[in-house]
């Protein structure tokens, strides 16, 4: 049969200039079955087509190259993103034969978070030096990179610029502690040195906003006179970088106890709108202004179920845009009343999922755009350039990749956008609006390129009790079952998206399936879909939904039902706990990083800031103040006797959102009764590993516990030089600890 197959596709492909498209789909079809036949190993069968690629149509030829046993279908369009046009051939091995290094999978990326200045003449963007991440520039056009930053140690996450096109801004905070401080930089000024904007200890500044009519301004939000409060305050740009931060600070516009987020008019850049939390009965208000020396008045409040938030004023004075859920399922687009709160128009909104980003001219505020993502990103266009604009760059960019705005110059013509894919590194391009036309610009990840990913899958997976759940589906091997992951997301009040997931990558190349699921209570979905996850934690519906998950998993022939193995941070470490204790025989193992084990004890030691939400929580997640039965019910520390298989958790010393203790004590009480655990704490790390050599050696600890317990192949692992790993249920100090004395 390969013989013929071979035969007739060599007929068809020395006949090229003379084949009919009967022929032509012959020829794809028999050039698929081949290398079906090379992958499955038959009689040590091997292929590769030498024809004329463009002999068929682009839609159905594949370039086949072999590596072994293993197929590779790349698309012959110029992309080096590795995917099969037929999605039901069963390919084998999705991933590259050999490891992908754990440096490559989850280290610095090379360039990251590019950023245009609004002159359009400059490039900031992030790269190591040293091993840590800092922030270089470059005149746009050109490749000479020069360093601004000399930050030695956690590296920095992010950048924008300052309406002056020559400063820089960027956060940082100490250890993990999230206590994030506000800093500035001359980008133009070969060594300077960055400016502490907000020097008060123990104090957080967030929501920085900036003006193009105020170029030498920025106002942020810091909780320096109550912890528990933002106030605004108003930066002066100059007298900052001249060295006297304190002195460029002024005081805007003082919290009066209740407000948790602040935004501004545009034309005036004066604080003007308010997001209000009721304590008491978890009600978001939005409250606005006519000016900075007018009264606040309640424009519209949401009561708890419903959401909104007011995206823009308009220019006409009279009226805003405003996303909300009243009377409605998801989040729709309004323009509503400036004075009433009535809404005008709808404007866009989809039955199935919220409202994503909205796109608007920065001077008219018309509406350009606005994107949805139930699964896959889509978009409404109301401009017609814009629109003519994204079909350009989807035209221009690699295959099934997701296009995005990441920066523009002030007057809109210079783009920097970025092309992401599911199998593959983040690729950034020039897009010259003008001429519509493109020019390379970055990889994130070049060392990514040699290697050969999986493709991502958006499946759908309904619960037990009909609800359908938006999941994502990476598999080491589509022919047969394998071990799976389950990769539980945080938050939970937080989603999963499609699209290139290291640690999903990581699971496949080592031989398991991963399956990231938006359980209900994931955001994004809808009011209902949100809120039927209320008072579901651990041994309600949300946990069910993953249990569920699984068993889906293992009907479909994708899972191999005894080695499922349960892993997730912050929430989805508390989910893996779930598991392990209240459905202990759905999994092999389990890894918890950052999770909570007694919710009770979680709430009581959130930060400050967070007390306008901690009713909102209690709503959430139930009762656990007064109600400490139903605390224990749901809390995995009280349920530890019914853990049957081993537990991997992972600690970050300062973490200010799920203490420390949260891990001690599961970790030392499961030590205690002689349940299998192993615990490693990190003692410059907070809600996570900010560190690539913590985040490479807790995943090398990782790999080896997967391995152990579910027979998938490891790297050989060696603690990283620089790694912080410490063992506590090694100290003989704390030896001997019980649940009591924790």
């Amino acid at each position: 049969i390969a013989e013929l197959l071979y035969a007739c596709v060599n007929t068809a492909a020395g006949a090229k200039s003379t084949v009919d498209q009967e022929s032509g789909n012959m020829y794809a079809k028999a050039t698929l079955v081949l290398a079906a036949l090379a992958a499955s190993g038959v009689a040590g069968f091997s292929f590769s087509s030498t024809a004329s690629s463009s002999f068929v149509s682009r839609s159905l030829r594949p370039a086949v190259a072999l590596r072994g046993n293993a197929m590779q279908l790349c698309s012959v369009a110029g992309s080096r993103s590795c995917r099969s046009d037929m999605s039901n051939l069963k390919m084998g091995r999705t991933t590259s034969e050999e490891l992908i290094p754990r440096e490559v999978l989850f280290g610095n990326p090379e360039y990251a978070a590019p950023a245009l200045s609004p002159d359009g003449k400059l490039l900031a963007f992030l790269k190591p030096e040293q091993g840590v991440l800092n922030i270089f520039v470059r005149t746009v056009g050109s490749t000479q990179d020069r360093l601004v930053t000399n930050d030695s140690l956690r590296g920095i996450r992010g950048v924008s610029w300052a309406q002056d096109s020559k400063t820089l801004l960027f956060s940082q905070d100490v250890g993990g502690d999230e206590n994030f401080h506000l800093y500035a930089i001359d980008a133009t000024t070969e060594g300077a040195i960055a400016v502490d904007l907000t020097p008060f200890k123990g104090a957080k500044a967030q929501n920085i906003i900036t003006n193009k009519r105020f170029p030498l301004e920025l106002l942020v939000g810091i909780n320096k006179r109550d912890v528990a409060k933002f106030d605004m305050y108003r930066v002066d740009l100059t007298r900052a970088l001249a060295g006297d931060a304190e002195g460029a600070l002024t005081l805007d516009t003082e919290n009066p106890g209740d407000v948790v987020g602040w935004g501004t008019e545009d034309c005036s850049f004066e604080v003007r709108q308010a997001t209000v939390i009721n304590s008491a009965d978890s009600s978001n208000t939005v409250r606005v202004r006519d000016n900075k020396d007018a009264e606040w008045r309640d424009l519209i409040t949401f009561p708890y179920g419903e959401e909104g938030r007011l995206v823009e004023f308009n220019t006409d004075g009279t009226s805003a845009l405003m996303l909300s859920t009243i009377g409605r399922e998801t989040t729709a687009l309004l323009n509503i009343d400036l004075q009433t709160g009535v809404t005008q128009q709808v404007i866009a909104a989809n039955d199935k999922c919220n409202v994503g980003r909205v796109f608007l001219d920065d001077d008219t505020k018309e509406v350009k755009a606005v994107s949805f993502n139930y699964a896959r990103t889509e978009r409404i266009f109301f401009n017609k350039e814009f629109e003519s604009d994204f079909a350009t760059l989807a035209k221009l960019g690699p295959q099934g990749a997701e296009v995005a705005i990441v920066s523009q110059s002030r007057d809109e013509k210079t783009w920097i956008v970025s092309y992401r894919r599911d199998d593959g590194p983040t690729e950034y391009v020039v897009y010259d609006q003008v001429k519509k036309s493109t020019e390379p610009l970055f990889v994130s990840i070049p060392k990514m390129l040699d290697y050969k990913f999986a493709p991502m899958q958006d499946v759908r997976i309904e619960a037990r009790d009909g609800l359908e759940l938006v999941a994502y589906l990476t598999r080491s091997d589509d022919a047969k079952p394998t071990p799976l992951i389950l990769l539980v997301h945080g938050g939970p009040w937080a989603r999963d998206f499609w699209g290139f997931t290291p640690t999903a990558q990581w699971f496949a190349n080592r031989g398991y399936a991963c399956l990231q699921v938006n359980f209900r209570g994931s955001t994004g979905f809808g009011k209902s879909f949100l809120h039927k996850g209320d008072k579901e934690w651990g041994i309600g519906a949300m946990q069910h939904d993953l249990s569920d998950a699984v068993a889906w998993a293992i009907k479909e022939g994708i899972a191999d039902a005894d080695k499922v193995c349960i892993y997730g941070g912050s929430y989805g470490g508390y989910a893996t706990l779930a598991g392990m204790t209240f459905t202990p025989e759905l999994y092999r193992c389990g890894v918890d990083i950052v999770g909570p084990s007694n919710i009770k004890t979680l709430l009581d030691s959130i930060p400050p800031y967070w007390a306008p939400l901690r009713n909102d929580m209690l709503l959430k997640i139930g009762d656990v103040d007064s109600d400490e039965a139903f605390n224990k019910a749901i809390s995995p520390l009280y349920h530890i006797d019914k853990i049957k298989s081993p537990l991997l958790i992972g600690q970050g010393a300062n973490d200010p959102r799920v203490k420390q203790a949260e891990a001690d004590q599961i970790a030392f009480a499961m030590a205690d009764k002689g349940i299998p655990v192993e615990y490693v704490l990190y003692p410059d790390e907070g809600h996570g590993w900010a560190r690539p050599v913590n985040r490479i050696d807790f995943n090398g600890r990782t790999e080896v516990f997967l391995a152990k317990h579910l027979g998938g192949r490891a790297e050989p692992f060696l603690k990283p030089e620089g790694s912080t790993a410490t063992f506590p249920l090694e100290d003989p100090e704390r030896q001997g600890k019980t649940l009591a004395n924790v």
